[in-house]
């Protein structure tokens, strides 16, 4: 018979493989000592055993922050969207297609967010007046043309998300500047907008030296394809790697591409691009898993000074014309290219 004392034994390692195995149709019924206890039981002990760490829920909607150095970044943060997703209003507004975050997950009731809407795959943000970093795996040369990438999908109120977006808010991808996604490594991309972006400032990018150990951090994104928010909270976890930093995020799939923030001095200190799985399965609906800063493998943020030396320090505004016909000339070939070789191999 379970009872507190005895489930409370167990590690959070040891209650979230259970969580995991029972999930897992591939696996043999649980054999362990836990096997006894109910899901829900050793979810809602896993998460008490994480609180004294961090596993407390850091996401705040965008409206309920008031630091300016916070608010001004947030502006700079875009959500990236497939080109079927916007649908044209004929007033120089589009409306966002979007669907239910409960259902498009399977959410238990006790999630937050339950009754927003999600929408976009991934996040990015603005490095130059027409430059968007993302990470490397959210976009390729065979898609960035379906992409389109839209400023202020964010909560109005507690009940209000932004859905009617101004088509001066809403870009194409004319090319890329320079992708990289190495499976443990690098994951980055540089897209080139079809046009500057005006009204919001460039993020100020970590350009001198290594983030510190231990330092604080914020990250401003869309996870699960919410709308945008803003999590701190967080500490570099792990800073041995040369290509990335590990970090104890509350991000999720969607966050991919956001910036991650240094607290202190506000400056980009990298990418977020991997991570570990958000959900867990309770009784037949998924509830956010947020772990312990010993536990779990951690999210990978690319350093800035993995694509710093790519991003332009000058642009050009006489050549930048040229320069974007030249760039869509060679993404259209590129497409191209893909796309007859995406044809042969269909035939085969």
């Amino acid at each position: 018979m379970s009872n507190k004392k005895e489930i409370s034994s167990f590690t959070p390692e040891e209650l979230l493989s259970e969580l995991r195995q029972r999930e897992s149709k591939t696996l043999a019924k649980s054999k362990s000592n836990l096997s006894g206890f109910p899901a829900k039981e050793i979810f809602e002990n896993l998460l008490e055993s994480q609180k004294v760490i961090y596993g407390v829920d850091d996401r705040k909607e965008i409206f309920e922050i008031v630091e300016s150095n916070i608010l001004n970044n947030a502006d700079s943060i875009v959500a990236i969207f497939n080109f079927d997703q916007i649908v044209s209003n004929g007033d120089g507004t589009s409306k966002l297609s979007t669907r239910s975050y409960k259902e498009a997950h399977r959410l238990c009731s006790e999630e937050p967010f339950l009754d927003q809407p999600v929408g976009p795959h991934c996040t990015g943000f603005l490095v130059a007046p027409d430059i968007i970093a993302t990470a490397g795996h959210c976009i390729n040369g065979t898609n960035f043309l379906m992409k389109r990438f839209v400023f202020g999908f964010q909560m109005i109120n507690s009940s209000l998300p932004t859905l009617t977006i101004s088509d001066k808010n809403i870009f194409k991808a004319i090319g890329i500047i320079d992708r990289r996604l190495e499976q443990t490594g690098s994951d980055y991309a540089l897209i080139r907008l079809d046009r500057p972006v005006t009204g919001r400032k460039v993020l100020k990018l970590n350009q001198k030296e290594k983030i510190a150990d231990n330092e604080d951090l914020y990250v401003i994104g869309h996870p699960s394809g919410l709308p945008k928010k803003f999590a701190d909270g967080a500490k570099v976890r792990d800073n041995s790697a040369s290509t990335h930093f590990v970090a104890n995020l509350d991000t999720y799939a969607g966050n991919s591409g956001s910036p991650v923030f240094n607290a202190n001095t506000h400056e980009v200190e990298g990418i977020l691009v991997r991570g570990e799985n958000d959900f867990v399965l309770v009784n037949g609906c998924a509830r956010s898993l947020v772990c312990p800063s010993t536990g779990c493998r951690g999210e990978d943020v690319t350093r800035v000074s993995e694509f710093l030396d790519k991003v332009p320090k000058i642009i050009d505004p006489v050549n930048s014309l040229e320069e974007r016909v030249a760039n869509l000339e060679v993404s259209i070939q590129s497409f191209k290219s893909d796309f007859d070789e995406l044809k042969a191999l269909l035939k085969k």
